[in-house]
């Protein structure tokens, strides 16, 4: 990494301050680089990865075997339980995220798990857990997705399963309810969950491994469980159709159900497969479906040496992240977003083709663009064109606008040939994808069907995957990049779709990340980029609540607790990902002399690690490098109220990235010409 410093004035300290900060972080962010050019830090979930792989190990007859050939076997399941254990909190249950409150199904698999390795159901932490399952109404108020693991093991009937016949593979694209308009994840999960509901494999279990502790009403325990929210009038409707299929089933459903069964599973395959041109590793690439391949293909009597079986433990398996208090699991891998997150920020501080590490990451992401024609296909035009990248190392069924947007834009600020090629070309296929209402969905371009939140399956909270602000304003960035305009029509839709979902305070919610602080900071930098004046009112707004929730310390932080009380918009612990996010909106709206942007700024520089703090492992737990941030919150979102993320990389390259637009725009040569888009 070459650095070359540029005078300044004796006066302008808190630019000197940025400017040490800012090359610590770059240093701290390429010595992160893997050897060949790409970025890839761990994904944290919370406790459901862990108790639902063992429970998958106990329903497919695994949890004693012994490791063959590098496959898991108990003393692998043991480093499992021991984490999950030590995931437990104080009052007993398990959560979604630090200071949530406990969650009823989590806690309820996790209990479970704990007693299949052995825990005694009287030892005190069993004891705590099962106190905190009884006080949130029981078992039998688990989500639906727990129930076909606790079907599967024979801890409730499957009537209180939701039943998915196979057959919905054969309804017509006119119907409501059709794959291709639910979400791309839902779309992986429905198909192996239906295989599972009519083969309803089952695991009996001895009596004393039962949880029939954990419920209080032995009725509703048979029951399918109805959410309390959302519409009652379309969830008694689906709960009918559900209560007819199941009688259906009772009889074997239709004629046609061997083949149903046979042609899911087909379609499941094709997008499980490694083959070119659409290598995947694992349904979906990601960890709920690839837990239900396995169960599914149990169910179909596939033995384990098959190699289709070997390659779907494999693919699973390759989550585990070791060490020695034992092995946590990732929801899935995020080289793509991480790589282009990271060279985005060296662009942020002037690095672009001519610096090795900028290029060597530019040239990763060009070979990771996908060609293929996916699922996404189905809603766009015939002559739409290929193009798109994934989050993942491989997932060429599924590429997604957020992640397209994101490498598009930093190749395009990289430069050279094939960069710039091959962003022009993501920017083409995001034209091609956006959403008749103006806005970007992540994976599909679709309209937004509430209805289907409704149905019983759909606990999730993510049954579609509609245009949301945060990714139509990171996609709004990219155009800029890419030369477009107000005044071209779609940045003018998009515009559009993005004022109308401004909050009567005057920011915007997060879908993506946690929560008003991030979908402020996407949802206005893309449009003033593009052309939107500074200030214009509905902009002011945006960059005056951000400065209403700044901390008198400098600092942003916000709860996911923001999701279930808005009242909490903005509020909560600091951290350094939503600290930056909140700088770059009040440099984007107010400029580099906003005195409160000075005050986030030196906030960042004052809780960089140095060198004596990153070997404290009491301020820096995470092992993260000089240069790098604490941040043990988790300020990344899955699904609302359900599933929540934290990046390991968001505490450095989102910091990285705001330090160097403030130094920049402050008076260095150096990332100037990388800088300010849209003026």
């Amino acid at each position: 990494m070459t650095i070359i410093d540029h005078p300044l004035t004796a006066s302008d300290g808190v630019t000197q301050r940025a400017r040490r900060a800012r090359d610590g972080a770059l240093a701290a962010l390429q010595s992160l680089q893997r050897d060949d050019g790409h970025f890839c830090a761990e994904l944290e979930g919370d406790s459901i990865l862990e108790s639902e792989y063992l429970l998958m190990k106990w329903v497919l007859g695994q949890e004693s075997q012994p490791m063959v050939d590098g496959r898991p076997g108990r003393e692998t399941l043991a480093r499992i339980e021991r984490v999950l254990r030590a995931q437990q909190r104080s009052d007993g249950g398990w959560g979604q995220y630090p200071g949530s409150a406990t969650d009823l199904s989590a806690t309820v698999k996790a209990y479970l798990a704990l007693k299949l390795a052995g825990d005694r159901a009287d030892a005190p932490h069993m004891r705590r857990a099962r106190e905190q399952v009884l006080a949130l109404g029981g078992a039998e108020r688990c989500n639906s997705f727990s129930n076909f693991y606790l079907a599967a093991l024979g801890q409730v009937p499957w009537s209180a399963v939701p039943t998915i016949p196979p057959e919905v593979l054969w309804l017509p694209r006119w119907f409501f309810f059709h794959l291709s308009k639910v979400s791309a994840w839902s779309r992986t999960m429905i198909l192996p969950l239906a295989i599972v509901s009519v083969l309803r494999p089952t695991r009996k279990l001895d009596s004393r491994q039962g949880i029939d502790e954990l419920f209080v009403d032995a009725r509703e325990r048979a029951r399918l469980y109805q959410r309390p929210d959302g519409s009652r009038f379309w969830r008694r409707v689906f709960g009918g159709i559900d209560s007819l299929l199941k009688v259906m089933e009772r009889f074997g459903g239709t004629p046609l159900r061997r083949r149903a069964i046979r042609e899911s599973f087909a379609w499941i395959m094709r997008r499980a497969s490694q083959e070119s041109p659409a290598p995947t590793a694992g349904l979906g690439a990601i960890f709920p479906p690839m837990v239900y391949l396995q169960i599914v293909m149990h169910a179909l009597g596939i033995p384990r040496s098959d190699p289709r079986v070997v390659r779907a433990e494999r693919d699973l398996d390759a989550f585990f992240i070791e060490d020695e208090e034992g092995i946590r699991i990732q929801p899935c891998f995020s080289p793509v977003w991480d790589t282009g997150i990271a060279l985005y920020a060296m662009n942020d501080c002037g690095l672009d083709a001519t610096d090795r590490s900028a290029a060597r990451a530019a040239s990763w992401l060009v070979r990771k663009e996908i060609s293929f024609r996916g699922d996404w296909a189905v809603n766009c035009a015939p002559d739409a064109p290929n193009g798109g990248w994934a989050f993942e190392y491989d997932n060429a069924w599924y590429p997604d606008c957020d992640d397209t947007a994101m490498v598009a834009m930093a190749l395009a600020r990289t430069g050279g040939a094939a960069a710039c090629a091959a962003g022009e070309r993501g920017v083409e296929w995001l034209l091609a994808m956006q959403n008749d209402d103006g806005g970007w969905a992540a994976f599909d371009r679709t309209q937004h069907r509430p209805i289907l939140e409704c149905v019983p399956f759909a606990d999730h909270n993510a049954m579609q995957d509609p245009s949301c602000p945060d990714i139509t304003g990171r996609v709004l960035e990219c155009l800029s990049w890419h030369g477009l305009r107000v005044g071209h029509p779609a940045i003018d839709r998009a515009v559009r779709y993005i004022r109308s979902h401004q909050e009567m305070e005057g920011c915007f919610f997060g879908r993506w990340g946690v929560n008003y602080i991030y979908g402020t900071w996407q949802s206005v930098i893309g449009p003033i980029r593009c052309g939107v004046r500074r200030d214009e009112p509905w902009i002011l707004q945006a960059g005056e609540w951000i400065r209403s929730v700044q901390m008198p310390d400098g600092s942003f932080g916000e709860t996911a607790d923001s999701y279930i009380d808005p009242r909490l918009k903005g509020q909560g612990p600091s951290t350094a990902s939503q600290t930056a996010w909140g700088a770059m909106v009040l440099q984007e709206v107010f400029g580099p002399s906003d005195r409160g942007l000075e005050r986030a700024v030196a906030w960042l520089c004052e809780t960089q690690l140095g060198a004596a703090a990153a070997t404290d492992p009491a301020r820096n737990p995470d092992g993260d490098p000089a240069g790098s941030w604490s941040e043990p919150f988790f300020t990344g979102t899955g699904f609302p109220r359900v599933f929540y993320l934290r990046y390991h990389l968001y505490r450095l390259y989102f910091p990285l990235m705001a330090l160097g637009r403030f130094v920049a725009a402050r008076g260095d040569a150096r990332g100037s010409r990388q800088n300010g888009a849209g003026d």
